[in-house]
């Protein structure tokens, strides 16, 4: 199907949950508890960049209301990605906070030319195999990084946990109106507030203010000299945010059996990109984990979830800073690994499958796999496993193709 047709049924779809009230609550609710995941991985990640909290969480706002609008996959989260932090930290280690803006800006602009010659839909030739891998990896390393939110001598942060487990894999079966991590989260807060418990929460991993910050102030002159330190990171910034952004779309476009536009997703990610900048502070590109949480958890399926993710997320920014900071870590770490367990492709490493799989892929997974969590970097593992793809002997690589044209990653089972 042409990308030019493919906003039409998106449109429709929209138009059909603004008339239907079960539908607009659910994509609403969808978006309450992706904001509310993006919070605790966002803050984390402006740590790894050199930034402040605030300045990463406002950036999310404006990455997530922009690909809410001119995104090409539709309830795809787009935020300040961890992906995208790595890549900048060092040079903001190195040079300051004030390259992020001219750097940021660079990359999305690399971004719009990806979209507007076309280059994106190169990502349809990533083989199955290495999609099983970044989805593999990608389970992995959410679930990693949630071990300190729950991993505690304190028998309460454990057993927040545990009820957190119990109220999200449970509550479906009797409560089908409200996503079951909404639940969680409101009860246990509720609990540890009115019981005056003190455990780690969201306002520890960094200061919550009210308020918006102004435009972002340009603090570099524009020179060769900064085009010199810039544009590598950009460069890094723009491959790494589309490479992320495009494997994920393809993802949702798996989960939900309809299709994406993944030059529109390039150009609006490169277009978001800049207002992030500009208005924020740091660049991003699509979370896979919090996609997971809203289209699989919270079974969102338009732009109105991910419109509805972005506002919510602006009022605990603002207006509800300080409920907001009150949040156990520990809850916010039960979800997410409930969303890791439900990202890995278990029917990929089953024995019955391993069997008939080609060895071929099998190795190019686990390749991928490994890049991935030795460098902690998608990106890394993703070229990895294309890399050993390439050098596999032609004819053995023609023969995993003919079998991987009609395999996806079959995950969560």
């Amino acid at each position: 199907m042409p990308e030019s047709q493919i906003s039409a049924p998106h449109q429709a779809t929209i138009k059909h949950i603004l008339r239907s009230p079960a539908l607009l609550t659910r994509e609403t609710l969808a978006g309450v508890i992706t904001a509310l995941a993006l919070i605790p991985e966002v803050i984390s990640f402006s740590v790894i960049a050199g930034v402040d909290p605030k300045v990463s969480l406002i950036a999310s706002v404006v990455l997530c209301l922009a690909m809410s609008v001119l995104g090409g996959r539709p309830a795809m989260v787009t935020a300040a990605a961890g992906s995208v932090a790595l890549v900048i930290g060092p040079m903001v280690h190195q040079y300051g906070v004030g390259y992020i803006l001219p750097a940021v800006i660079l990359a999305g602009f690399i971004q719009i030319l990806f979209g507007v010659f076309g280059m994106a839909k190169l990502m349809r030739h990533v083989p199955s195999s290495v999609m099983t891998g970044f989805v593999n990896a990608l389970g992995v390393l959410i679930f990693f990084a949630q071990v300190p939110h729950f991993w505690s001598r304190s028998p309460l942060i454990v057993a927040l946990f545990v009820a957190t487990l119990l109220i999200v894999l449970w509550a479906p079966k009797v409560i089908k109106s409200i996503p079951s991590p909404l639940i969680a989260i409101v009860l246990l807060t509720l609990f540890t507030v009115t019981t005056g418990q003190i455990l780690p929460t969201v306002g520890d991993a960094g200061e919550m203010s009210k308020g918006l910050p102004g435009f972002t102030q340009l603090q570099v002159p524009l020179n060769l000299e900064t085009l010199a330190i810039i544009w590598p990171c950009a460069l890094s910034v723009a491959f790494v945010g589309l490479l992320e952004s495009l494997l994920t779309a393809r993802l949702v476009d798996d989960i939900t059996a309809t299709p994406s536009g993944k030059s529109r997703e390039s150009t609006g990610l490169g277009i978001a990109n800049i207002l992030a900048a500009s208005y924020g502070g740091i660049g991003g590109c699509a979370m896979i984990g919090q996609t997971i949480v809203n289209v699989e958890m919270g079974k969102g399926r338009s732009r109105i979830s991910t419109l509805a993710a972005a506002l919510v997320l602006l009022l605990l920014v603002t207006i509800l800073s300080e409920v907001m900071a009150k949040i156990p870590m520990s809850v916010l770490a039960g979800i997410m690994v409930i969303v890791a367990v439900k990202t890995v492709s278990w029917h990929s490493i089953q024995p019955a499958t391993l069997k008939t799989t080609p060895w071929s892929a099998t190795l190019v997974m686990v390749i991928t796999v490994v890049g991935t969590l030795t460098t902690s970097n998608l990106a890394v593992g993703v070229l990895a496993g294309m890399v050993a793809m390439w050098l596999i002997p032609r004819h053995l690589r023609q023969k995993h193709d003919v079998k991987s044209e009609t395999a996806s990653p079959d995950r969560g089972k």
